[in-house]
């Protein structure tokens, strides 16, 4: 008997609208009166206008510009910081025979189990008591705390597909191990370092919590403690919330088509490195 070949092509569509709609819904919305949004939501743009972006690019108070600082800077110096420091204990833990790096590599998985708002009062506490609390190396030292574990998970994978002989032919070339991680084997891992880029980079940037909390509101606003900001408790301007939200993708977006081709490596390649 024959099987229907209808249902696949419905659930893709429908799979497709759990995607499409609410981005279809943001776009509309970005280019359309303020006026119009809460009217219809749902209706096309016309006629379109960049009222919307313009008035966020040109708040007096620099909401924008000043959230888009403050989330490159807290996201670049935690990627860069935990890349490396990922990369280095990866390398380490994978190329151990030893039977405490083995507990250690489970501390780290461990870690991936714990949500962040779990551990945030206690970790308040102690960059309180370091006076760290309500600065930006307070809220980078979180990220690469919490975050390190999946780097380690990535990085430890992809070093186990690197042959160990480059390692031992370049030490007989009287190659430090220094040498041997950053010259022979970090080139080749280019991939994971795409993949742990854009999924950390992705993660950091749109974390709202950790940073409403930690840099508290007198220190600082990403964007997306921005966009909570930008909403007044009576009233809101829909257009220019609207407007934040698609300026704040773009970044990522960017990021993101930087880095694809390495990335879609990592993802193939970490399926069949173990």
């Amino acid at each position: 008997m024959k099987r229907a070949s209808w249902p696949r092509p419905v659930l893709a569509v429908l799979v497709a609208a759990v995607f499409a709609v609410p981005l279809y819904l943001v776009l509309a919305n970005v280019f359309k009166r303020g006026d119009l949004i809460a009217r219809s939501p749902a209706s096309p743009p016309l006629p379109p206008t960049l009222a919307n972006i313009h008035a966020v690019l040109t708040r007096p108070d620099g909401l924008f510009w000043v959230s888009l600082t403050n989330s490159l800077l807290v996201t670049l110096l935690s990627i860069l910081v935990l890349t490396v420091l990922s990369a280095m204990l990866g390398h380490y833990l994978a190329r151990s025979a030893k039977r405490w790096t083995k507990v250690l590599t489970l501390v780290l998985l461990a870690g991936l189990m714990i949500p962040p708002q779990v551990i945030l009062i206690p970790i308040t506490d102690v960059l309180r008591a370091t006076g760290l609390m309500a600065t930006v190396p307070g809220l980078v030292l979180f990220n690469v705390g919490y975050y390190v574990p999946f780097g380690v998970f990535v990085f430890g994978g992809f070093v186990r597909g690197v042959p160990v002989e480059l390692e031992e032919a370049a030490r007989l070339d009287g190659a430090s191990r220094a040498q041997v991680f950053w010259r022979v084997v970090f080139p080749l891992l280019r991939p994971a370092t795409a993949s742990v880029l854009i999924f950390l980079g992705v993660w950091i940037w749109n974390d709202f919590i950790d940073p409403l909390i930690i840099l508290g509101p007198g220190q600082g606003t990403t964007i997306t403690t921005g966009i909570y900001r930008s909403i007044g408790q009576y009233q809101a301007d829909l257009g220019s919330v609207f407007a934040l939200m698609f300026l704040a993708t773009l970044p990522v977006l960017i990021f993101y088509l930087a880095l694809q081709k390495q990335f879609v490596k990592g993802l193939t390649g970490g399926a069949t490195k173990g």
